[in-house]
C-alpha cells in the first residue's frame, strides 16, 4: 500500500519510535512517504528518503516547567511563516504520491490531508492514552485542571480515525472503541542491548533545572553519574567530580542505560518504556504543565517501578538508591515481546483496509 506516515515534530520519542514503525513498513513490501516538523526531519532523512519537512507547533519551556504565553506567541508567529510551506508540501503529495492511507504518530497535516481526500487514518502514539482510556482519582490528584485541559486538546487531535493503537506499560481500562494498547515501540539498538546489573547511575536531562540536579548528584562523592544532555555539543566524555558528561551518542547512550543500575530523567515515554523494558528502576521528575509526561511518572510510580518527584532533593536520589532491589524486584514482573504485538494488530489492520473491510468511525 501507499501509505503516508505523519511524525510531530515536538521532542524526538515521536521520531524515535515512527522510525522503527516505518522500517516495518517498507520491510513489508509498502511504499511510505512521510510528513514531518523539526529537528526530526533531519534524523528520519538519515534512514528514509521521501521525507516532507513542515511547520510544526513547538512548546517552550523556561525552568522545566512549560510556558504557555511563550509557546503560543512562538506558534503564531511559525504558522504565519510556515503554513505556505506545508500547503506546498500538501499539493506535491497529490500531484506524486497519491497515499491509500494515513498513518500519524500526533501529527496533524497528515490528518488533515487525510480528512480532505477521504482517507482512512490510523493513531499510532502514547498520548491517546489521555482521553481513551480511564484514569483512577489517585493518577490525576492534584492535576485535575491540566488532566482536563490535556484530554480535550488530545481528544481534539485525531477524532475520527479508523483505529487507535496506543502505546503503553501501562493498562488502564479502555473507555472507547476502536482502541488497542499495545507495548512500548522499541528501537533495535534496546531489543539488542542485554540488561546487566551495573553501579552508575543514568542521567538524562535537558531543561533548565539541570544546575540544581547536579548540585543534588554532586553531594554523593561514592556514587558514579553517568550525564546525558546537560552539556550539548562536547566532542568526548567529560569529568566533573562524581559526574561523568557524555557526548551525544546512540549506541553509548543505550549502552549506559542497559548496564545502569538506575535511571533518573524526566516523564518523556520513550526513555521510561525502554527504562522499564530493561528492568530499570527510574527518579522521573516530569515537566511541570506538560500532563502526559505527569501521567507517564505517576503510573510509574504507582507500578512500583521507581518514584515520581516535582523537584529532586538529596534525599529523593537517596530513596531511588536504598529501594532500588525493590523496584528492580516489581520491573521483573514486566514481560514484552518486542515490537511484534504492535507488528501483528497493525499489519491485520492495514490488510483489511486494503481490502476494503473497514471504514472509519467517530
Amino acid at each position: 500500500m501507499r501509505i503516508l506516515y505523519g511524525v510531530v515534530g515536538e521532542g524526538m520519542g515521536h521520531a524515535t519510535r515512527s522510525r522503527v514503525v516505518i522500517e516495518h513498513l517498507v520491510a513489508s513490501g509498502h511504499d511510505v512517504e512521510i510528513i514531518v516538523s523539526g529537528r526530526a526531519a533531519d534524523m528520519l532523512r538519515k534512514h528514509f528518503g521521501g521525507v516532507h519537512r513542515i511547520h510544526g507547533l513547538e512548546l517552550a519551556y523556561v525552568d522545566n516547567r512549560v510556558q504557555k504565553r511563550q509557546t503560543a506567541l512562538h506558534n503564531l508567529q511559525g504558522l504565519a511563516e510556515g503554513l505556505p510551506h506545508n500547503v506546498s508540501e500538501y499539493f506535491k503529495l497529490i500531484d506524486h504520491f497519491h497515499p491509500q492511507v494515513v498513518i500519524s504518530d500526533f501529527e496533524s497535516w497528515s490528518y488533515l490531508y487525510a480528512q480532505a481526500q477521504r482517507l482512512p487514518i490510523i493513531s499510532i502514539d502514547n498520548m491517546q492514552i489521555i482521553n481513551r482510556c480511564h484514569h483512577d482519582d489517585d493518577v490525576i490528584a492534584g492535576h485535575k485542571a491540566e488532566f482536563l485541559l490535556a484530554k480535550g486538546i488530545v481528544k481534539a487531535k485525531l477524532p475520527g480515525a479508523l483505529h487507535y493503537f496506543i502505546t503503553t506499560f501501562f493498562a488502564p481500562p479502555l473507555r472507547k472503541e476502536r482502541t488497542t494498547l499495545v507495548p512500548p515501540i522499541l528501537r533495535p539498538e534496546v531489543l539488542a542491548a542485554q540488561s546487566t546489573p551495573g553501579s552508575h547511575v543514568l542521567v538524562y536531562q535537558t531543561g533548565e533545572s539541570a544546575a540544581s540536579l547536579q548540585r543534588v548528584l554532586k553531594t554523593f562523592d561514592n556514587e558514579d553519574f553517568v550525564v546525558y544532555g546537560i552539556r550539548r555539543g562536547i566532542a568526548s566524555e567529560e569529568i566533573d567530580g562524581n559526574l561523568r558528561h557524555q557526548p551525544f551518542s546512540e549506541s553509548g547512550f543505550v549502552a549506559h542505560l542497559a548496564s545502569a543500575r538506575a535511571v533518573i530523567a524526566g516523564g518523556g515515554f520513550s526513555l521510561m518504556g525502554e527504562a522499564v523494558y530493561l528492568r530499570k528502576p527510574m527518579l522521573s521528575q516530569p515537566l511541570a504543565g506538560q500532563f502526559e509526561q505527569v501521567l507517564n511518572a505517576r503510573y510509574l510510580d504507582k507500578l512500583g517501578f521507581g518514584l515520581m518527584r516535582a523537584t529532586i532533593s538529596r534525599q529523593d536520589v537517596t530513596e531511588l538508591l536504598n529501594r532500588s532491589d525493590e523496584f528492580t524486584a516489581a520491573l521483573g514482573g514486566y514481560a514484552q515481546h518486542g515490537n511484534a504485538e504492535l507488528y501483528a494488530a497493525l499489519d491485520a489492520l492495514l490488510a483489511d483496509v486494503a481490502a476494503g473491510r473497514l471504514q472509519s468511525g467517530t
